[in-house]
């Protein structure tokens, strides 16, 4: 079953703690219970900084570094998140609902007990990442890598799965037996580790038997 997620900003522990914030973002900052509300922020620098029980509600990011950013029980809705360098960032007790992430950089980046909730990612970098109890719920990856990166406790449910790239991956106790559809890229191989439905074996058995150079013939 998935964690509850709040679904509004009222229903956030903090939220009567949050404070607005103006202005660009800076790198090296600390934010906490900070509100970005709506704006938009392009080709800013905020690597290094911090985001302590912030909620990010109707915010486009475009061009935005975020590099070794570290987000601690951070709330985010509908947000769009274009471009933006993610890379080596943390991510830990938050939740994206509703948003669009695409052409995003994310390599070695960890997540740990983080929900996306109706989220569209398309050519999202996660290679090298470490995922952690973490749910993708009712969400489209598209052309999204997690090629060498390691994922435990991860599900999908309700999520369609495209082009999804998973060469040199390590899973262990990932449920795909949610999800709507499974389209591998590449890597099924690194599918060892993942518990995943009959029905979704039959799909797949063409995609093994080509990725084992097999030729599967009835005469």
């Amino acid at each position: 079953m998935p964690r509850p997620v709040p679904e509004q900003l009222a229903d956030l522990p903090y939220a009567d703690l949050l404070r607005p914030h103006a202005g660009p973002l800076r790198s090296d900052e600390r934010y906490d219970t900070v509100h970005f509300e709506g704006g938009e922020h392009t080709d800013e620098s905020a690597s290094g900084a911090s985001f302590l029980e912030c909620a990010f509600t109707g915010v486009a990011l475009s061009g935005v570094k975020l590099r070794q950013a570290r987000f601690n029980e951070v709330w985010v809705q509908a947000g769009r998140w274009v471009a933006c360098d993610l890379s080596d960032s943390e991510w830990q007790d938050g939740a994206i609902v509703g948003g669009v992430l695409a052409g995003i950089s994310a390599y070695g980046s960890a997540l740990r007990r983080v929900v996306l909730r109706g989220c569209k990612l398309e050519a999202v970098n996660l290679r090298a990442a470490v995922l952690r109890d973490v749910v993708f719920e009712d969400c489209l990856l598209r052309d999204v890598d997690f090629g060498e990166a390691k994922l435990t406790e991860v599900s999908f449910p309700g999520s369609t799965l495209e082009e999804v790239r998973l060469r040199g991956a390590r899973l262990s106790k990932v449920d795909l037996r949610g999800a709507s559809r499974l389209g591998l890229a590449d890597g099924h191989e690194g599918l060892r580790g993942a518990v995943i439905s009959s029905l979704q074996l039959m799909e797949l058995a063409p995609q093994f038997a080509h990725a084992l150079g097999i030729e599967v013939k009835d005469r």
